[in-house]
Formats: structure tokens, sequence, C-alpha cells
């Protein structure tokens, strides 16, 4: 039986992949990544950090490409779009992270968002105060795929990672959650199922709430 959940955050609990996607899209189309190539380095990026995603914009644009300039741009659009829009729970998120609390389950995030963004974003869709413990993105040194994120989010809630299931809707999350040794379970958003995620992945899900079977 699992003890645990560590849960991705971005695209898994709230609504901003699709978000981020559109700042990425908007932000490489402007200086001239056509949108083709930019769905793809879309599908790279998500789930990784400033290290990792900086070393997928070098491949495509050089070496001498200002990464952390373009990142601030992209984070810039995702503000104001943010700021207009809000952000949006997924759907069956309150009520799977309820059962898992009725159950006994202890609950952990495990983000490559800053911590203050994640807070907030998380205190924006009232389910904050379901987790036990929280890693940011901001607090590691190796972000995924690495699998460090997933290592610490055990510690901090005093299991194995055999004893925990990770919830991951990812290529880079799935790979550092399935390197650490946790159950990982992939949750369908924008990236589709692919020979990495089915290799690494032990179920596939279309819905959040379908993990509650793992604990039936």
């Amino acid at each position: 039986m699992y003890r645990a959940v560590v849960f991705d955050m971005d695209g898994v609990l709230v609504d901003t992949e699709k978000i981020y996607r559109k700042c990425w899209k908007e932000n490489g189309m402007s200086i001239g990544i056509p949108e083709a190539q930019m769905e793809n380095v879309c599908d790279r990026v998500a789930g990784g950090n400033k290290t990792s995603n900086a070393r997928v914009f070098k491949e495509i644009m050089g070496e001498d490409f200002d990464y952390l300039a373009f990142r601030q741009r992209t984070m810039d659009l995702f503000d104001e779009h943010v700021e207009k829009y809000g952000i949006d729970i997924k759907p069956h998120v309150e009520d799977t992270l309820r059962f898992l609390k009725e159950h006994g389950v202890k609950i952990a995030l495990a983000t490559s968002t800053a911590r203050t963004r994640a807070q907030q974003r998380l205190d924006s869709v009232g389910i904050a105060g379901y987790f036990d413990e929280k890693v940011c993105g901001d607090e590691i040194t190796h972000g995924k795929p690495e699998p460090d994120i997933y290592l610490k989010a055990c510690g901090k809630l005093g299991v194995n990672p055999d004893e925990a299931v990770a919830v991951e809707d990812s290529v880079n999350g799935i790979i550092s959650a399935s390197r650490a040794g946790l159950c990982t379970v992939m949750v369908v958003d924008l990236i589709k199922p692919n020979g990495i995620t089915r290799e690494r992945a032990y179920k596939t899900f279309y819905d959040i709430e379908d993990i509650c079977s793992l604990f039936e």
C-alpha cells in the first residue's frame, strides 16, 4: 500500500501549462522561431528548470542566445495573462486531494516553479492547505529530469520512494520521478503519451481522480 502522493503542479493541479505554452510560443515566434518548432520546444521544456531549459534553447538558437532575458520576457507575458484572466484549478483536483486526506495519505508538492509563485497559485485556487510538504524549483540545485526534487519530497514526508506515487504530466517530470524510484503516474494534459512515458509510467490516466484507484 502506498503511503504518500507527490504532485507536480502546473498542468496537474492548476491549468497553467496552456498559458505557459501560449507565452513561450508568442515570445519565440516574435524572434523568428517557427510555430511548429516552438510546439516541439514547449514539449521539451515542460517541467524543466532554468538550467535544463536553457540547454534546449541554446541547442536551437546557439550558445550566444540570451536565454535568461528570453525567459524573463516569457514570464512577463505569463504574469500579464494571469493578472487579466486568473488561474483555473484542473478538474477533480480538490475531490482527489480530499479523498487522499480522508484515507490518511501524505501529500507533497514537487514543482519546478519557485516557491513564491507556487504558493500564490495554490492559494489562488484554494488547495494550499492540503499539502503536508512542498519542494519548489528554487530550493534544489538539480531540477527535473534529475531525481533530486522527488527524493527531497519523500525525505520531507518521511517515506521511502517506493512507498509514494508521483503524479506528472510532462516527460521531464516522469523521468525525474521514475529515476527517484516512485510509482510514477502520468495524468495527460497537453503532452501526449509517448515511448518514454509508456516505458517509465506505471499508469496513464486522463482524469486525476483515477489515481484514487491506487488507494482503494
